[in-house]
């Protein structure tokens, strides 16, 4: 299948990057690229425009691949003072932070050995390899997730025809607002009240990974509530003959009275995806767009209440699979397909 287009995005900084190793690590591919384009018939302030360098650049090294060849494209000896640190600085740096750690200039000028450069020329050089930034926490993962994975996707494809599959999740929601960076004006800082006494509520959610369909409930976080949600499923879909929700491996769902609960409705399967692996959830898409929609805000709990009503109102079964991508999740078995048309 063609992709949709085959023209690159010129905007983020991605793209920019692109043009700082034109004119540094790859500058010598970037003079190559120079002289095939002249030998194309460009002129010098069209090459120029398009590598973004001076015209004049262009035509000194057209002129020297003239006058030496190829070899003359490459870097000549430069004069001056050698660079501190060494040329292989940067890679130690780099291969050095390839390593969790709570890395700080000084703990890097330890590692490198106490090399005679100030604490200074350390944090620009480590500049130029990385950027400061809050690692992000995964889980640890499950040794048989491999397994697991592929007997979720055999128990899939032995649904009767008309079954239906949904993945399942369950979030808390606070009254405290959730607290995310956003854009404020220069020299002041936004103060969002939070409330005296914190609320808690958790919503159950389940995505039919076919067509979108979105179901969910608010209430308290137990097995009587996790059952009320299966029953509530189980409702909405009264002809399926078979209704398959993959969940994790949370403890309500594998409760003695859930257990009951699958045994008087042989209609409802429970699939359990692997340990440790909420990624593997397309559900947890669902809940991060919910929580950015209510982050920095503060209102009473009825407000929150309708905050979340209105933002599940909101939004088509389309857009529920395009935020969720339940398509790029490890539960469904290969070549899925969703009914857009029916979700549209």
């Amino acid at each position: 299948m063609r992709p949709a287009s085959v023209f690159a995005n010129p905007s983020g900084p991605a793209y920019q990057h692109l043009y700082h190793l034109l004119h540094h690590r790859w500058r010598e591919a970037a003079r190559v690229v120079m002289v095939l384009l002249s030998g194309a018939g460009l002129t010098a302030d069209e090459i120029g425009e398009l590598l973004g360098c001076h015209p004049a650049t262009v035509r000194r090294w057209i002129h020297r691949y003239n006058t030496d060849g190829a070899p003359g494209l490459a870097d000549h000896p430069r004069p001056g003072r050698p660079r501190l640190g060494g040329p292989r600085l940067g890679e130690r740096i780099r291969r050095l932070l390839t390593h969790p750690g709570p890395w700080t200039i000084r703990r890097i000028h330890h590692r490198l050995g106490r090399p005679k450069i100030s604490s200074r020329t350390v944090h620009r050089r480590t500049r130029e390899q990385a950027a400061w930034r809050r690692p992000r926490l995964t889980a640890r993962g499950d040794p048989d997730r491999r397994r697991v994975l592929a007997a979720v996707r055999r128990q899939l494809r032995a649904l009767p025809p008309g079954s239906v599959a949904l993945a399942e999740d369950e979030t808390h929601l606070h009254l405290l607002p959730h607290i995310r960076a956003s854009w404020i004006p220069r020299g002041t800082r936004q103060q969002v009240a939070s409330p005296g006494k914190n609320r808690q509520t958790t919503v159950f959610g389940a995505l039919e990974v076919a067509t979108g369909a979105w179901l969910y409930t608010l209430s308290r976080r137990n097995t009587a509530a996790f059952i009320a949600f299966l029953q509530l499923l189980l409702t909405a879909y009264p002809d399926a003959p078979a209704v398959a929700v993959l969940c994790d491996n949370d403890s309500i769902h594998h409760a003695k009275a859930v257990t009951t609960y699958l045994a008087d409705h042989p209609r409802l399967r429970l699939l359990f995806g692997a340990r440790y692996s909420p990624h593997d959830n397309p559900v947890e898409r669902i809940w991060a767009a919910l929580k950015a929609r209510l982050a920095n805000t503060a209102v009473t709990w009825p407000g929150r209440q309708r905050q979340v009503h209105a933002f599940f109102r909101q939004r088509s079964p389309t857009q529920m699979l395009t935020t969720a991508a339940p398509w790029a999740s490890p539960w469904l078995p290969k070549r899925y397909a969703q009914n857009f048309r029916q979700a549209a």
